[in-house]
């Protein structure tokens, strides 16, 4: 069946610098994809990441190894066999999160695929070492036996079995102390990584103190820029003021003309004003004289209505008298009618 991918994601890759082994190098442009494989056949599991036609990453996942997270978005493991140190950078932390925790599960499963693959390898070397012991105790005790030839050469089988476990032991001998130095390498290699995390996290918080001091700093001069704009809309207002007065003071000015050409005529009215005067007073003494004369006109028609209230009544009195002679008249003209009758 082949390899098969168990979990794909996008990251950024990175690479230790062999020379420092400090800084990291950037192995791809922009974020590629990053898989486990899962081969059935050897029973092992590998990270694979491709750029274009480059293979950016091919690391066979031991039970030795360990991925480490060194920040919110950014992890790294150690691989002896490719002597080097891969690191990844995610987008968000649960990308990180998820990425770790299948590389534990990974782990774990190569662990045990390796446990498993020893188990094997001492039975199987175990059955051989014993049948061949028991393969010599049958030749020294029978060795005339109809099936010597078939134990001969049954014990020859073992032996060349026993002989290729020993040639693979020392194999797997070489091979474990290679990883053992590998190891060694790897854990010199995370132990400066993590001294490179520490000089990393010292330069963060210079960075983060320096880019509170930029805030404050940037807070300072945004107050600046608003006294400065408040200095300005005061600028203004005095300007517009001052354009106001200046319009009013023209105005004022163009009073002030107007006054100077008034006071100029003024001596004229001066003069004007006090024949006005002179004619008020002649005006005046004239109505004084018609006043006296109305005074004395009244006076005279106050008389004139008594003697006329006076005549009024010997009119009357005249007219009484009058009327009673007239009377009288008429009865002595009765009387002498009324004598002339008698005679």
């Amino acid at each position: 069946m082949g390899e098969q991918p168990i979990f794909t994601t996008r990251a950024h890759v990175f690479q230790i610098d062999p020379n420092t082994k400090k800084n990291w190098m950037p192995a791809s442009k922009q974020a590629v994809t990053v898989s486990y494989f899962y081969d059935v056949t050897r029973n092992s599991y590998r990270i694979i990441s491709v750029d274009g036609a480059k293979v950016i990453i091919n690391s066979t996942i031991t039970p030795n190894m360990t991925f480490t997270k060194t920040s919110q978005k950014f992890g790294q493991w150690a691989d002896s066999r490719a002597n080097t140190v891969f690191g990844l950078g995610f987008s968000s932390e649960q990308q990180l999160t998820k990425f770790a925790e299948k590389f534990q599960e990974v782990k774990e499963a190569a662990k045990i695929a390796k446990d498993k693959t020893q188990e094997k390898i001492e039975t199987s070397s175990n059955h051989s070492q014993a049948s061949s012991v028991n393969g010599t105790d049958d030749e020294k005790a029978s060795h005339a036996g109809p099936v010597d030839t078939h134990l001969r050469s049954e014990n020859d089988k073992l032996k060349i079995a026993l002989t290729q476990s020993a040639a693979n032991v020392k194999k797997w001998e070489i091979e474990l102390q290679t990883l053992r130095e590998s190891n060694a390498r790897l854990t010199t290699a995370l132990q400066e990584s993590a001294a490179s995390v520490e000089q990393w996290k010292r330069q963060f918080s210079a960075c983060r103190d320096e880019n509170d001091r930029l805030r404050n700093k940037i807070d300072e001069l945004e107050e600046q820029c608003s006294e400065i704009n408040r200095e300005k809309e005061k600028n203004t207002q005095l300007k517009r003021r001052i354009e106001e007065l200046e319009a009013e003071l023209r105005e004022k000015e163009t009073e002030l003309k107007d006054l100077r050409k008034q006071s100029e005529i003024i001596p004229q009215l001066m003069s004007e004003c006090e024949y006005v005067s002179e004619k008020l007073e002649a005006a005046e003494r004239d109505n004084q004289n018609l006043e006296d004369k109305v005074r004395s006109l009244k006076t005279d028609i106050e008389e004139s209505r008594c003697r006329q209230r006076h005549l009024k009544a010997e009119l009357r009195s005249f007219l009484e008298v009058l009327d009673g002679k007239i009377d009288g008249l008429h009865d002595f003209r009765r009387g002498l009618s009324k004598l002339g009758t008698d005679h």
